[in-house]
């Protein structure tokens, strides 16, 4: 269930709950490319991110300064922390249109959803 909700592009989303699956809007991400989102067990949304900011399931944003890229393919990748719950890892890739030396970055923050504390990774 932990994919049953994407959130992505101009403020959309779908609920696989369904079938076909439910169109859903109002979110605040504006991705060009680039998104996550993960649900808990039970399929409901726990949070999203373009790769720069994290939003909780109200739209709050949580953290910001993640160093992706929603131009990138592939901006964030959302994992669980293994046998810690409420944690999870979250990888990030920037873009590599900026013309600035390293021109991909692989970063990463391990977030506490219980708390909304993020602790950055080493690179």
């Amino acid at each position: 269930m932990i994919n049953q909700n994407w959130v992505f592009g101009q403020a959309a989303g779908l609920d696989f709950s369904t079938n076909p699956p439910t169109a859903m809007q109002g979110f605040a991400i504006q991705a060009l490319e680039g998104c996550a989102s993960i649900s808990d067990d039970n399929g409901n949304l726990l949070f999203y991110t373009d790769g720069i900011k994290v939003w909780d399931s109200n739209n709050v944003v949580r953290v910001s300064g993640l160093q992706g890229n929603d131009s990138s393919t592939q901006s964030a990748i959302i994992v669980p922390a293994p046998s810690t719950p409420n944690k999870y890892y979250i990888f990030t890739t920037d873009g590599s249109s900026h013309g600035a030396f390293p021109y991909n970055h692989f970063n990463g923050i391990l977030l506490d959803i219980s708390t909304w504390s993020s602790t950055p990774l080493s690179s």
